[in-house]
C-alpha cells in the first residue's frame, strides 16, 4: 500500500512549503509528480521553482518543456506519470485516484480555507478505508513538520 502524508499549512503557504519537500525528494533520489488540481497553476508554479531560492533552482519539466523521461519533478494537471516518479504531490484539490501506484504520495492543503480541510478529511476516510498507511503532519510555529497522527 501507499504511504500517505497529510500536510496541512498553517504557517508557511504552498509556495513556500512545496519547493522545501521537493527539494528533500530529489535529495533522496526519488521523483517527483506535483499534480494541481487547477491546470492553470501549473506553469506559474514551474516557474516559482526556477527562482524560489536565490542559491539554486530544482529541476523539473511540464508538458510545455517535454522529455518528461529526463526530469526529476514533472508538473501537470493530468492523471499521469510520465517521468515515473516515485512520490506523488497533490495540491489545490488534484484527482489522486491513481494513488496506489505510488510509493508515496504527499497531499498538501491550506489550513485556512474550511472547504480544503473538509476534503481533505475526507480523503483521510478513503485512504484509510484503501488500507493505506497514513500520517497528518502540522507545521509548527517555526513552520517545520511534526507528525501529529498516523496510522498503518
Amino acid at each position: 500500500m501507499t504511504e500517505v502524508r497529510f500536510y496541512h499549512l498553517t504557517r508557511r503557504p504552498l509556495l513556500q512549503a512545496l519547493p522545501r519537500l521537493l527539494d528533500l525528494t530529489v535529495q533522496r533520489g526519488k521523483r517527483a509528480l506535483v499534480r494541481s488540481g487547477d491546470p492553470e497553476k501549473v506553469e506559474p508554479l514551474a516557474e516559482h521553482l526556477w527562482t524560489y531560492d536565490e542559491k539554486g533552482f530544482l529541476p523539473h519539466g511540464t508538458s510545455a518543456d517535454g522529455q518528461a523521461d529526463k526530469q526529476p519533478i514533472w508538473i501537470t494537471a493530468a492523471e499521469e506519470n510520465p517521468n515515473a516518479s516515485d512520490y506523488l504531490f497533490l495540491i489545490h484539490g488534484a484527482d489522486w485516484s491513481d494513488v496506489a501506484s505510488f510509493e508515496r504520495c504527499m497531499l498538501l492543503f491550506d489550513g485556512h480555507d474550511d472547504v480544503a480541510v473538509q476534503a481533505a478529511r475526507g480523503q483521510w476516510k478513503v485512504f484509510r478505508e484503501g488500507g493505506h498507511s497514513l500520517s497528518y503532519w502540522q507545521q509548527d510555529d517555526e513552520g517545520r513538520w511534526a507528525d501529529k497522527a498516523s496510522q498503518t
